[in-house]
């Protein structure tokens, strides 16, 4: 094992394979050779020439980079209560008038945010994501995220040593429920523009803290939450700031069609009708576009996307889990737009979000040639990188930041030694995960993180759920019992007494 906190000297480290990079891609190195100094890559390769102060072989193991996750859970999930629990405007996952005109209320207590981003921050170490851009719920939230949760929740990634892009998330508006089903919008603008100067605010104060391991963006709610001078704005602010902005788009049918009638554009075209689109620009999940199956409406939506230079961010687990799939990844790759991966839901799962993405493009072209197991690790890694426009991050290369992987290959369950990008993408999980490093310092070694007992974790993570199902039925349609609104699989016998 490494030694925690900041090394002195150089450090040698060694594995059955390495993924290091040259000539602008991605090359396994058998036996390869990874040497960080600093927080900073000094060689990737055969036979290191210098001197170094440590050496640590992983053996059977798979160096790589840290992936870079651009929509990252920081949550305790709800969305999987959706599971098979449909329709979500009946299940607690649009408000009810009532319940909007009533006031909405914080359904979390000031330390649960605190708590849950701690434990979702570890979760995303545990997986091997080591440049994480948060994403939680608003369902739950009186209205947008705060500057407090957020200064909280940069000490927590500072303490956890976990690369972060964090902004509060802001929005002008929100969908309600009536009584017959119907779904309209609501929209208080002021209180929206009063949101963004304060996301706005935190990036002034925040940017660059921790020896830059804290970074910024702007956050915007889903599209259709937000009015034209909301987007205006939070773009102008992004370009002055030099910041991300991850903008929800073109991820459902009822977005989509809410956005044609009330701005009578695509979703696309509408951001670019507002300069809202542009190499800054993050998009998940870009599935409802024209030109699409879901989409009859003519038009350019994915060329418009490509041309202003946005990403998108690719989320393939959790769409499949409500039915939809990007249209496809290959096409998109072909036509040159920009592409990052996102895992926004339980499990932060690097591997199983891959796997997922490999066969949804498959099964959608109906080739399995379509994409290779490269392509996904690559959209993961070099993609989330290019999308933030760094070029230190998701490769290891001389003068990259050290924020590198260790994955297990010795694991029973990964079955016969394949090329073991192919084998972790066929069997992989993102516990395999045995080591972590983020600016050349270990955040995690053989699943211990310093200062986290995860079954402690994990049983105040399960209370702290149960406390918020249990307050469904206040902002569910009709406010039916808990038991109503999630269904169980089977049957459920209690056991007398």
């Amino acid at each position: 094992m490494l030694p925690w906190g900041r090394l002195d000297g150089r450090t040698l480290l060694t594995a059955r394979w390495v993924v290091g990079h040259e000539n602008g891609r991605h090359a396994l190195l058998e036996q390869g050779e990874v040497v960080f100094e600093g927080n900073r890559i000094v060689f990737a390769g055969h036979a290191f020439p210098g001197e170094v102060a440590r050496h640590v072989d992983y053996g059977d193991a798979l160096i790589g980079p840290g992936f870079v996750d651009l929509d990252a859970l920081s949550d305790l999930d709800t969305t999987v209560l959706a599971l098979d629990n449909q329709p979500g405007w009946r299940k607690g996952r649009i408000w009810p008038r009532d319940y909007q005109e009533a006031g909405p209320v914080e359904m979390y207590a000031p330390e649960e945010l605190a708590f849950q981003k701690r434990h979702a921050f570890a979760h995303l170490l545990r997986n091997g994501i080591t440049t994480a851009l948060p994403i939680a719920s608003l369902f739950y939230r009186e209205w947008g995220e705060t500057t407090e949760e957020f200064a909280a929740a940069a000490d927590i990634a500072e303490a956890l040593n976990l690369r972060v892009y964090l902004g509060p998330a802001y929005r002008s508006g929100n969908l309600v429920v009536e009584e017959d089903g119907t779904i309209v919008p609501v929209f208080d603008e002021e209180r929206g523009l009063a949101n963004l100067a304060e996301a706005v605010g935190f990036c002034e104060a925040f940017e660059g803290r921790a020896g830059g391991l804290i970074r910024t963006m702007l956050a915007p709610d889903r599209i259709e939450t937000c009015t034209p001078e909301l987007l205006r704005r939070g773009a102008a602010a992004a370009r002055d700031l030099g910041v991300p902005l991850r903008q929800h788009c073109c991820q459902s049918q009822l977005e989509y069609d809410l956005v044609v009638k009330l701005r009578g554009m695509s979703p696309p075209e509408w951001l670019a009708s507002l300069g809202a689109l542009g190499p800054f620009a993050l998009l998940p999940h870009g599935i409802f576009v024209s030109g699409s199956s879901r989409i009859a409406r003519p038009g350019r939506d994915l060329g418009i996307i490509r041309d202003a230079g946005a990403t998108i961010v690719h989320c393939p687990l959790v769409m499949a889990r409500f039915g939809s799939a990007l249209e496809s990844f290959a096409r998109l790759r072909r036509m040159g737009v920009k592409i990052g991966m996102g895992t926004d839901t339980w499990p932060p799962d690097m591997w199983l979000n891959m796997q997922i993405g490999l066969m949804l493009c498959r099964v959608m072209d109906a080739d399995a040639q379509a994409c290779r197991a490269e392509d996904l690790y690559d959209a993961a890694t070099l993609g989330g990188a290019a999308a933030l426009g760094r070029d230190d991050l998701g490769r290891l290369a001389p003068g990259a930041l050290a924020d590198i992987t260790v994955f297990d290959l010795a694991a029973p369950h990964l079955g016969p030694p394949l090329d073991p990008i192919q084998r972790l993408m066929v069997a992989g999980r993102g516990t395999d995960c045995r080591s972590v490093i983020v600016d050349g310092r270990a955040a995690m070694q053989d699943g211990a993180i310093p200062g986290l007992d995860w079954h402690g974790s994990e049983a105040r993570a399960r209370a702290q759920f149960g406390r918020l199902v249990a307050q469904y039925p206040r902002r569910t349609l009709g406010h039916p019992p808990v038991e109503e609104i999630f269904s169980a699989s089977y049957p459920v016998r209690r056991a007398p007494g």
